[in-house]
């Protein structure tokens, strides 16, 4: 394997560790050495590629929603689906698995750490938008229709707020009646 792909697979492995360190041990658990040896590399190698404990966990979350917006769009290669009950559902998943999880452990950090929070509000804005307009692509939302913005926005805070509630119970029932009505509401707003 030449050079360059072998760098970028340690780094790909990194990533993954990352994440899945900060979703199961949250950030005081996840340090540069419990990653590196989660990928099965030296901390050495892992510092060669993120310079710092920062750099590392928002470059881990950035690309695993990079990741995940690639997996949404793969659900639906059309685009709108006219299903809306099915593109609500997706977009709930994105809420209740380990990327959400990992990505609220890195916004708690940031709250209590300076030099992390304006790397991780700059990360969450990015992600927020990409969110919201791969929304409205497989909604075939028209956001020049008033309040169709703030409908489609609304969807995404309920599928977060679910996203919460699901860290401490997995009330599968629940949010599927949520995404049952919430289908049903974006049926009568967007038309």
């Amino acid at each position: 394997m030449p050079k360059q792909d072998r760098s970028r697979a340690t780094r790909q492995r990194l990533l993954a560790a990352a994440v899945a360190c900060l979703a199961e041990r949250g950030w005081a658990g996840s340090t540069v050495s419990v990653v590196a040896e989660r990928a099965g590399v030296s901390r050495g190698a892992a510092q060669h590629h993120f310079p710092t404990r920062e750099d590392l966990f928002t470059a881990a979350v950035e690309y695993v929603a990079e990741e995940r917006s690639d997996a949404l769009r793969a659900l639906f290669p059309q685009g709108a689906t006219g299903d809306r009950r099915a593109v609500v559902t997706a977009l709930v998943a994105l809420y209740t698995g380990p990327l959400f999880r990992a990505a609220l452990h890195l916004w708690v950090a940031a709250s209590n750490e300076e030099q992390l929070r304006s790397r991780v509000t700059e990360l969450e804005a990015r992600v927020g938008r990409e969110s919201h307009r791969i929304a409205v692509e497989l909604l075939g939302a028209d956001e020049s229709a008033p309040g169709v913005r703030e409908t489609v926005q609304g969807l995404l805070d309920m599928a977060r707020g679910l996203g919460l509630a699901n860290l401490l119970t997995d009330d599968v029932g629940r949010r599927e009646r949520v995404v049952t009505q919430w289908a049903g509401l974006l049926d009568d707003a967007l038309g």
